[in-house]
């Protein structure tokens, strides 16, 4: 045990020590000095935020700081041994959480010091973790008693195990599928970066020709630029289908009984806490108020954007019937024939921009932005210890080259790693007793394309605002100041608020000034060029109705699902999502369309009943934008604002006290609309 570097007090992982015989024994270890300092902790006599919250803080942070790099690395290293003791850990890593937070010692102390005459002297942030805590324990099933307590610690039990399974299934479904094809003519319209990691991935398996993959960026392309409408096919009902039982897999990933077990689960531990529904017990720890005003929100949007997505999809089909002799458009032809709209309306395509965004150009001008807007400065450190030669490790530091953070990035595509794009945390800023810090720390995760012979990563427009997006999410963790690590951060901000520094980030992807500091050809170097930067501004809003409908489908279907689900209706998931695309949804989806089976977000992320978030918080994110717009989109003293009243402030007050102290009053959707080209 002294040589696992699981163990170790270290600033950052020792990922190049780590090995999966580490993990179980360090886990246990923690686990066990855990619960022996609780009960010691427990002994005394008086309880304070200094004698007994204070050091609990340190023994969950031992434990976030050990657990935290093995989610990493499970979720993009996911090899058959670490997946195997990461599935044995985790009823451990569960059962400990049921033990604390059905303690009734423990939660009768937090109840005790929030009773306490001390509590008033307490910080911000000390108020808040305590009052936290308490809903917490509430939810955790802390009140329940006899079979009630029993059951609900052995469906909390049943639901991690669910949600890894989805995960697992969606994963390793997607790994098995691959397209190989040796005639060349089926590969016409696809883009050349395409074609060399397709043929790249055929050299590696000693094979003639192309090897095809259902990672993002093969997917993408395939469905925007492949003329062959059976290969669209092919990708399009591979994709659709996966961990399901439709289209060509293997049904023993099939997430069917998956999904109903999850649902199964959520509904009676939600009744068990005396909820109608998951919907219900989700809207406790997020900002908006009831299902109803959910509801009413998310139709509210749709009644906006349906009009306008309506006229969107006619002009494709006008289009496509004129030029192209298409008499219907079925679901594999909308991605393609936009693409081809997009050029004759703009006179632009992705794949003319992407040798203007290299990686290297993307990141510095990416760490330019944040430095004019924070004052920060982003340095890479080299020779990093990481999980795989594409990591690369950063640090900020501010204006007096103080250090305030590190970051990882891991951006893509390869392999047994997790589709889509992420931030998770490493390190949480906090305050130890002796006033020393902990430097916060995280994984910024995406899956573009990989570089090809000596061509560096080239990202599409797209891209580049799906890393401003996860870098948004980087600073709100890393630039907190608040002292304790329950409200440090991400942590205890209201779920439906979380998205907003995120969402913020991206509106630079669209600004003139910023364009071009993000933006230069990876061989000419020569700047985008003026007429193209226009082209691309002009197109930004080209059928954002139609985007905006499909999220608004996502989010009720996700919301309505946990609003009416009933046991024992197995049919009911699919007739829910063609219910909810028969009210709203303007592009009918063919029947063997299954993408529930891979909906990841709700099913094995945080986002059940709370998927609607990304638009809520779009409102926040749009409107403090326009602060921005307003008063300049550099300029410094907005940017201070925004850093010191949401980016430092953590979950240390209400999420829509802390935008009102940024924006002045409270948030009106108009700026959602209108960067959403939405009348």
């Amino acid at each position: 045990m002294s040589n696992n570097p699981l163990l170790e007090h270290t600033t950052l992982p020792l990922f190049k020590q780590i090995e999966p015989k580490h993990i179980k024994p360090a886990l246990e270890a923690i686990l066990a000095d855990n619960r022996k300092q609780l009960q010691q902790l427990l002994k005394q006599k008086k309880y304070s935020w200094n004698n007994f919250l204070a050091p609990l803080q340190e023994m969950e942070m031992r434990l976030q700081n050990m657990w935290a790099p093995i989610e990493q690395l499970n979720a993009v290293v996911n090899t058959q041994q670490l997946r195997k003791i990461y599935n044995q850990c985790q009823p451990l890593l569960i059962q400990y959480h049921i033990e604390f937070s059905h303690n009734k010692k423990f939660y009768a102390v937090i109840k005790q010091i929030a009773a306490s005459p001390d509590f008033k002297k307490l910080s911000l942030a000390q108020k808040k973790a305590i009052q936290n805590s308490l809903r917490d324990f509430k939810l955790a099933g802390a009140e329940l008693t006899g079979k009630n307590k029993k059951r609900f610690a052995e469906l909390q039990q049943q639901l991690t195990k669910l949600s890894t399974k989805f995960e697992e299934n969606v994963l390793d479904v997607t790994n098995a599928w691959f397209l190989h094809l040796k005639q060349k003519n089926k590969l016409t319209g696809l883009p050349a970066l395409i074609l060399q990691t397709a043929k790249a991935k055929a050299n590696q398996k000693k094979l003639t020709g192309w090897l095809f993959t259902l990672d993002i960026p093969t997917y993408m392309a395939v469905m925007s630029y492949a003329e062959d409408r059976n290969l669209r096919k092919t990708f399009y009902e591979a994709y659709t289908t996966r961990a399901s039982d439709q289209g060509p897999h293997n049904k023993k990933w099939d997430n069917s009984k998956v999904m109903l077990k999850i649902l199964d689960t959520r509904l009676e531990l939600a009744k068990l806490l005396g909820f109608k529904n998951y919907a219900e017990l989700s809207l406790i720890t997020k900002m908006a108020s009831s299902s109803h005003e959910v509801i009413t929100f998310l139709n509210d949007l749709v009644k906006r954007a349906k009009p306008q997505a309506l006229l969107e999809l006619k002009t494709l089909e006008r289009f496509a019937k004129k030029q192209y002799q298409v008499d219907k458009l079925e679901a594999w032809d909308i991605n393609f024939y936009a693409e081809k709209l997009k050029l004759h309306q703009f006179n632009i395509s992705d794949e003319q921009l992407r040798p203007y965004f290299p990686e290297s150009i993307v990141m510095q001008g990416l760490f330019t932005i944040v430095s004019r807007l924070y004052g920060l400065h982003i340095t890479e450190i080299k020779n990093c210890a990481s999980w795989h030669p594409s990591v690369r490790l950063y640090q900020i530091t501010d204006a007096n080259q103080k250090l305030i953070a590190y970051f990882y990035t891991d951006l893509y595509a390869r392999s047994n790693k997790r589709g889509g794009a992420w931030m998770a945390e490493c390190r949480t800023y906090l305050q130890h007793a002796d006033s020393s810090k902990q430097i916060p720390a995280v994984f910024l995760t995406c899956n573009f394309s990989q570089p090809v012979g000596d061509n560096p990563c080239l990202m599409t427009h797209d891209e580049v605002t799906t890393l401003f997006h996860e870098f948004g999410h980087c600073l709100h963790h890393l630039l907190s100041t608040v002292p304790v690590a329950a409200v440090s951060g991400i942590n205890g901000v209201s779920w439906d608020a979380v998205e907003q520094p995120s969402q913020f980030m991206e509106n630079w992807c669209w600004e003139q000034e910023a364009l071009t500091l993000i933006s230069k050809h990876y061989q000419t170097q020569k700047s985008l060029p003026h007429a193209l930067l226009k082209k691309l501004i002009s197109a930004k809003n080209f059928h954002s109705a139609l985007m905006m409908l499909r999220q608004l489908e996502f989010s009720l279907f996700d919301f309505e699902l946990h609003c009416h689900y009933k046991s024992n209706h197995p049919n009911q998931i699919q007739s829910l999502l063609d219910k909810i695309r028969e009210q709203i949804a303007v592009i009918t989806p063919p029947v063997f369309n299954r993408f529930q089976h891979s909906f990841s977000h709700i099913f094995a992320g945080g986002y059940a009943a709370g998927y609607y978030s990304y638009k809520w918080a779009e409102v926040l994110s749009s409107d403090a934008y326009s602060r921005f717009e307003e008063e300049g989109i550099f300029n410094p003293e907005t940017g201070k604002s925004f850093k010191e009243n949401i980016l430092q402030r953590g979950g240390e007050a209400d999420a829509m006290e802390l935008f009102k102290k940024f924006r002045g009053r409270a948030p009106k959707i108009d700026s959602l609309l209108r960067h959403n080209g939405i009348k």
